[in-house]
């Protein structure tokens, strides 16, 4: 077996089962999930109807690469959204379809990465633990760097110091973050790119959550936003992923992207062809139907709107918890340990939040996700606000 299997840390959500565990919730009340971010409003019926046109290529091997017509797609859709220079993005050399950005992100570690060299994988902290777990089963260490709120909830990256930079293979940026919702700036990002150009890493930014944000008028700038700026027609050491999980309510299609340096997708493409991930034709097709409308994600994005205005005005009388930059999440400071705090809550109140300790690793005796919870707003308008009453009358009695 691969020894390194046995690095790997049990996944949030079976933290959260075991805490659970013998916990009686109240018998009068529903269950409402707030904990796993699981995108529940309605599908695209265009997206579904191009699906169930295209079944009949379920015959057909799809290969690695993707179909001319989705790559294509997708960059025409990161030209608008990014501002991208029409023709920097050649579909061939700078696209890549992928599973969802989950399978993405593991793969494009496994690429990246150079075992044996004391290398280290960057990531903010906390974290989706998929980067975590890529980087210890690629043959290098995780490298945590810490959020807090006196630093908008995104890493100080000034205060690393020169020899992580110099060890650092793969630095993961996720923006909006999960589960912070935080943006990483335009300069910041472009700090970034300069760093990675004198100490020659790869950034990957996870941007599977940037099409859900709050302000129509300023859309949450990306990796590609910033190349743009820069003049870096070659997106060099420069990656972004995406996802239509999010933004196109499409969990289950398990469709996404890979966009940017080209000499790094064509070995992501190497890997990818042993690995065998290619996107289904018909998921393809309907994919591009995705990618090539905007309507449904405004809409989408309304929903979410409502959903915040209601919740954050029932709790934040009681609760120290603000609207995030983008995602759906809050990442809400509560007045107790946060483990007990969603122990009791789903025991009084059957509602079911996410320890923030559990989204978190400690790192010189500090874990940034102590003291605070994660709560998905996913679930439909009338079962949040429910939620948030019953959080807060939790809190009023205590």
């Amino acid at each position: 077996m691969n020894h390194a299997l046995n690095q790997l840390q049990p996944y949030p959500f079976e933290k959260l089962r075991a805490l659970l565990s013998g916990v009686t919730a109240a018998a009068d009340k529903r269950p409402i999930a707030l904990s796993i971010g699981e995108p529940k409003h309605s599908s695209p019926a265009f997206v579904k109807q191009a699906l169930a046109d295209n079944l009949d290529q379920m015959a057909v091997y799809p290969t690695t690469q993707g179909i001319p017509a989705l790559r294509e797609a997708i960059a025409q859709w990161c030209e608008r959204r990014f501002q991208v220079p029409a023709g920097w993005l050649d579909p061939a050399r700078h696209v890549l379809p992928v599973n969802g950005t989950r399978e993405a992100l593991f793969a494009f570690t496994q690429t990246v990465a150079q075992r044996d060299v004391d290398g280290l994988v960057v990531s903010p902290n906390p974290f989706y633990q998929i980067y975590e777990g890529a980087a210890l089963l690629a043959g290098t260490k995780p490298h945590y760097l810490p959020c807090l709120d006196q630093n908008g909830f995104n890493p100080d990256f000034d205060a690393v110091s020169a020899d992580v930079w110099q060890r650092c293979q793969i630095l993961f940026l996720c923006s909006p973050g999960n589960p912070t919702g935080a943006l990483v700036p335009m300069p910041t990002l472009k700090k970034l790119i300069a760093l990675a150009d004198e100490y020659d890493f790869v950034i990957a930014a996870d941007e599977c959550y940037s099409e859900l944000y709050f302000d129509e008028d300023a859309p949450p700038p990306g990796l590609l936003t910033a190349c743009a700026e820069l003049g870096r027609s070659d997106f060099k050491r420069c990656v972004v992923f995406h996802s239509l999980s999010k933004r196109s309510n499409l969990p289950g299609l398990r469709s996404g992207f890979v966009a940017g340096d080209a000499d790094i997708l064509k070995a992501f493409l190497l890997y990818r062809t042993y690995h065998g991930c290619a996107m289904p034709v018909q998921t393809q097709l309907a994919s591009i139907a995705a990618w090539q409308d905007e309507a449904h994600v405004l809409a989408n994005r309304d929903l979410y709107r409502e959903k915040f205005d209601a919740v954050l005005d029932i709790l934040t009388p009681v609760l120290d918890v603000k609207r995030p930059d983008g995602s759906f999440y809050l990442w809400a400071k509560v007045p107790m340990d946060d483990a007990q705090f969603c122990r009791e809550l789903f025991e009084q109140e059957h509602v079911t939040v996410v320890p923030g300790s559990y989204l978190s690793r400690d790192v010189d005796g500090l874990n940034p996700g102590a003291g605070r919870v994660r709560m998905a707003l996913v679930a439909p308008l009338s079962e949040c606000v429910e939620a948030a009453q019953r959080i807060r009358r939790f809190l009023e009695r205590r």
